[in-house]
């Protein structure tokens, strides 16, 4: 696909999705959904991490409400259902581990796209915003899904309810996001964590987030039984052995991702 929102590169199995309408702070239309899912599942076939990102000085400003003409006359359910949708799937499920490195305000659905991703990285001057009640609408994009789970029902429901921005501090102690940065450190910070998971054991990654999202519908016996049935999965990979034999000949393990 040829990319005309957003630019998606593939260094050292580091894919790099920038979203890259910066002249309306990279807000969502229909075109950037459908290239987002694109990329997102292009990355999953081709590389061992994905980090999502914004150009220019926002990371997402959220549904571009230009998008088609009158934003009161747009089919909201539908927009959801057919085009948010797919992308968050695409994103929650990806093989991969996939970061959000939030450079600028992260807004509405901006902010639950960058919620979409399994680490999320802040710069200090970032901040987040559910601000679907300033015009008369609940969170969406995952939103209601999300913030439960990460900052429990007493903050998510003040942060729909009242539409404050949260800033990237707040995220990192609340538990929001993984942490945040300071601004001068901030693109060499997520940059090396990428190329920190990108060496690393690449279908463990994918174990973990099966057993860590699981955890939430399964009993005590259910998970320790879904455990025992992914341990044995990654105890019969190339990397388990890689990492074992590095541990006892006391070198970096260099592992292939199998």
């Amino acid at each position: 696909m040829d990319y005309s929102t957003l630019t998606f590169d593939i260094t050292d199995d580091v894919a790099v999705l920038t979203l890259n309408r910066p002249d309306v702070m990279n807000a969502l239309n229909s075109q950037m959904r459908l290239e987002i899912t694109h990329a997102v599942l292009e990355a999953g076939k081709t590389a061992r991490v994905l980090v999502m990102t914004g150009a220019g000085t926002a990371f997402c400003s959220g549904q571009d409400l230009s998008d088609r003409g009158n934003a009161t006359t747009l089919d909201l359910e539908r927009t959801l259902r057919d085009e948010y949708v797919p992308m968050l799937r695409a994103i929650n499920d990806s093989p991969i581990p996939t970061i959000s490195a939030v450079n600028g305000p992260a807004v509405g659905a901006g902010a639950n796209l960058a919620l979409a991703a399994d680490v999320v990285i802040a710069s200090e001057s970032a901040y987040f915003m559910q601000a679907f009640t300033k015009i008369g609408l609940i969170p969406d994009a995952g939103g209601t899904y999300w913030l439960p789970r990460q900052i429990g029902s007493a903050k998510a429901m003040g942060a729909a309810l009242f539409s404050e921005k949260i800033t990237a501090q707040q995220a990192s102690d609340w538990g929001m996001i993984w942490e945040a940065v300071a601004d001068k450190e901030f693109a060499v910070q997520w940059l090396a964590r990428a190329q920190h998971l990108a060496k690393g054991p690449t279908l463990t990654y994918k174990h973990v987030k099966t057993a860590i999202r699981s955890s939430y519908s399964n009993d005590l016996d259910e998970q320790l039984a879904l455990e025992a049935k992914l341990q044995g999965k990654c105890g019969q990979s190339r990397d388990f052995v890689e990492g074992v034999m590095a541990f006892l000949e006391k070198r970096p393990a260099s592992f292939e991702g199998r």
